[in-house]
């Protein structure tokens, strides 16, 4: 298993806090970085989207959020050829710095949709210092 995501990843969240992307955009969560995180704006239910430049197969998720800004469930759905496949997966995350890794039955798809929702902010915040997929390349 490696990481899916590369710079040919194309990748779309739904809001970035304040609209400061310099600061707290969607790039940060795959910079390698400890100091760096995306950080959506206010809003009950957030998302992000990966598009992979050919066909993969998705094993894992890895995400590290911030202590106080989780989602309490995520759901996964996935995409072929802008096709849209049934829900791959639901999960639940702590409330935690660490970083999670949730296991996924590994299902062949171009794009992959990730909804945070039922945050742990009050506001429906989400801070993500981390994320990446883990599967093959087909």
């Amino acid at each position: 298993m490696a990481s899916l995501i590369s710079s040919e990843t194309v990748s779309r969240v739904s809001s970035v806090l304040n609209r400061e992307v310099k600061q707290f955009g969607k790039k940060f969560m795959f910079d390698g970085n400890e100091e760096t995180c995306w950080n959506s704006d206010q809003g009950a239910v957030q998302w992000l989207t990966l598009g992979f430049p050919q066909t993969v197969r998705v094993s894992q998720i890895l995400i590290q959020f911030q202590g106080g800004f989780a989602s309490r469930k995520c759901t996964v759905q996935g995409f072929r050829k802008e096709e849209e496949l049934p829900e791959v997966a639901e999960f639940y995350p702590e409330d935690t710095n660490s970083l999670q890794t949730f296991a996924l039955k590994e299902m062949q798809l171009d794009k992959l949709k990730i909804t945070f929702e039922d945050s742990t902010d009050f506001f429906g915040r989400i801070i993500i210092y981390r994320l990446d997929v883990l599967g093959e390349t087909l």
